[in-house]
Parts: C-alpha cells; structure tokens; sequence
C-alpha cells in the first residue's frame, strides 16, 4: 500500500452514476468514483456516488483511470466486492481500523 494515497488520496470529477460491470472475476470496471483511497495488489478502497466500496482480490492493478470521468477499471483475481457504510473518509489507519469504525 503506497503511504503517499494513504495522506494523500486521489480525488477527481464524477457524473452521480454508479455503475459495477465485473467480466469473469478478472476485470472490474466502475463509474461514478470520487476518489481512491488507497490500494494494493491485495486490496481497493475507493468512494464512489453511492458510498465507500471496498475491493479485495489477488495481483490487483489499476487499469484504467480517467479522472474526468471518475471510471475506473481494476484488474486482477476479484474476491470481494463490498459497500462499507461506516467509512468517513480518507485516514492514515489501516484498512482494518477503517473497516472497524
């Protein structure tokens, strides 16, 4: 996990709709991303128009990213797929305090 998204997460543009199009469990494809919190080959942490999702997988990389749009493709072996509801906002605890609060 890179320590400067954990300070400094990467924010851009967004149209308000969230759209999850996942082809085969190796490719993820999102709209409607505000941010990325932070990330690893293990784990994504992004905040989209409809809440906190986290992504959890093995050899995961960043494919696309268009910071005008807010899309953004993952790609990799994709685990888990989930909406975290307690998530305020970027911080520099990890993953598991976040997931905790």
């Amino acid at each position: 996990m890179s320590e400067s998204l954990l300070s400094n997460p990467l924010k851009f543009e967004t149209n308000p709709y969230h759209n999850v199009v996942m082809k085969d469990r190796k490719s993820l494809d999102l709209t409607g991303v505000k941010q990325i919190d932070s990330f690893d080959s293990n784990e994504f942490l992004l905040e989209t128009s409809q809440g906190w999702m986290l992504v959890q997988g093995k050899d995961l990389t960043l494919g696309k990213l268009d910071t005008e749009r807010g899309e953004v493709s993952i790609h990799g072996l994709i685990d888990r797929l989930e909406y975290i509801v307690n998530k305020k906002g970027p911080s520099k605890e990890s993953f598991l305090g976040k997931l905790l609060k």
